[in-house]
């Protein structure tokens, strides 16, 4: 099938590059560095006092939301800076020219394409978020309630900005559209802080303008979904009880994000993916 023979090339293209070998091997060393760092939970003193396995796991929980945030935004880099000239540097290079004179269907190239970098996005999910889980529960003990949710949550992230700037690159240079696509990740992250405040102050236009943003790119409603599966009952009573001040908190969830949202980022990615096969076979090359 055409789409899984350009799901392949595009793995291997990717595979090939220094970025992603130099990325697994910085992984893999802020895994080492941090869970040295989770394992000196333990020597936290207060006045005397060791700190009890119940305040470590704790203390673990917070820890490891602020890590999982760094591999988030590291992934969603990632997948921005290879997608982004994905389709217009084969353009630019003139190596669509002789793959498109075949009878090969922009629809089989586009998908397959953006199958690929999907599946090297799930597997660094996978394979970081399983590796960073296994560091915190050998020297804390504290494993997350909901690990294979957390690790969905942190692939769609990276699944959303890799769909969206595959798209871009349709019509624009990898740098230019690999620009645009973090800056509307940013923008979508300070929008679910914006609708927090809306909420906290009973506000009807920041809470609106927060929740459009994040409805644009839905990235701030997966990070949500993660920092729920991360938190323990107790925090997430505690901000439940908070009420609406707690969504302000970008690494604080009281509830996993609603079912409609979750429903919006799924048709989200599959209108975004049409749309660049569309905007790609409209395209001169």
């Amino acid at each position: 099938m055409a789409v899984l023979t350009f799901a392949r090339l595009e793995i291997w293209e990717a595979a090939r590059r220094r970025l992603l070998l130099a990325l697994v091997l910085l992984t893999l060393g802020v895994i080492v560095v941090t869970s040295f760092g989770f394992s000196r939970l333990w020597t936290i003193d207060q006045r005397g006092v060791p700190a009890t396995d119940t305040e470590v796991r704790l203390f673990a929980s917070q820890l490891l939301i602020l890590v999982v945030f760094m591999f988030s935004f590291v992934l969603a880099l990632s997948a921005v800076t290879v997608a982004a000239p994905s389709i217009s540097g084969d353009v630019e290079s003139g190596l669509v020219l002789s793959l498109l004179a075949r009878p090969v269907r922009r629809f089989d190239f586009t998908v397959g394409k953006w199958l690929g970098l999907a599946f090297l996005v799930v597997c660094y999910a996978a394979g970081a978020g399983g590796l960073e889980l296994l560091g915190v529960a050998l020297t804390t003990g504290y494993v997350p309630p909901h690990p294979v949710e957390l690790v969905i949550y942190v692939a769609g992230e990276g699944i959303v900005l890799l769909t969206l700037a595959l798209l871009l690159s349709t019509r624009m240079a990898g740098m230019t559209g690999g620009i645009i696509a973090i800056v509307l990740y940013m923008l979508a992250w300070i929008g679910g802080i914006v609708e927090g405040f809306g909420q906290a102050f009973s506000n009807d236009s920041l809470t609106y303008t927060g929740l459009a943003t994040r409805l644009l790119v839905p990235t701030d409603v997966l990070w949500r979904g993660a920092v729920y599966a991360m938190e323990p009952a107790s925090l997430a009573t505690a901000a439940r009880a908070a009420g609406p001040a707690a969504a302000a908190n970008p690494f604080w969830a009281s509830d996993p994000p609603p079912a409609g949202l979750l429903a919006w980022a799924v048709f989200w990615v599959l209108g975004v993916l049409t749309l660049a096969w569309w905007s790609f076979r409209a395209r001169e090359t």
